[in-house]
């Protein structure tokens, strides 16, 4: 979905400061880790353990999470398909200036429209969007929910919920896929930091 720019008699300006300067300060690359998956499958989890991880080797980075923003940027938006675009597509563009500050920034939205991703995605430079599917089954997500959220969506009381009423499209080649109904937390870390490692946006 294309969005009209409004805005007239706007250009865009260059910092003092370049990316390729502060990635060298911060020792560094900027990027965007963009978890996807269902309610329930660890995606805000697993998001701030990465962060916590990242934050013990000095690196500069911040969690951008689903509920979180919902309460301030994107609190005019709803759950339907429409809103559930115009919500990515902010947060991508969010997630882009932070990639440009040199900062690791984690996304966790359940984001369950491919295309959708894709757009984020294509915001950025290659190598700079990594998708990570936080693969769970859907009656484990189920089982993790404290917020009886699933069990109120079954009952009709949630409209549009994502696995129950809602599709929700799995990413079709992911950077990295991580099945947190199989491995631990710490695994599923050390299996996300390696990739930065392998893939050069941190330092070895």
């Amino acid at each position: 979905m294309s969005v009209e720019t409004k805005a007239t008699n706007i250009v865009w300006h260059a910092h003092a400061v370049t990316r390729t300067e502060r990635e060298e300060r911060f020792g560094h690359r900027g990027a965007t880790l963009w978890f996807t998956g269902l309610s329930g499958s660890g995606k805000s989890t697993l998001a701030n353990a990465v962060d916590a991880a990242l934050w013990e080797r000095g690196v500069r980075s911040y969690v951008l999470d689903g509920d979180n923003v919902r309460h301030g940027l994107n609190r005019d938006l709803g759950f339907s398909p429409e809103d559930r675009t115009e919500n990515i597509r902010r947060i991508g563009e969010v997630a882009r200036l932070f990639t440009d500050a040199g900062i690791i920034n984690l996304t966790a939205f359940i984001s369950p429209y491919r295309a959708d991703r894709d757009a984020a995605r294509a915001l950025q430079k290659e190598g700079d969007f990594i998708e990570i599917f936080v693969d769970c089954p859907l009656d484990v997500c189920e089982q993790r929910d404290t917020k009886g959220l699933y069990a109120r969506a079954r009952a009709g009381k949630i409209p549009e919920f994502t696995g129950i009423s809602a599709p929700y499209e799995p990413p079709l080649r992911p950077e990295i896929v991580v099945q947190t109904a199989e491995r631990t937390v710490e695994e599923c870390v050390a299996q996300i930091l390696s990739y930065l490692s392998n893939s050069g946006a941190l330092k070895p």
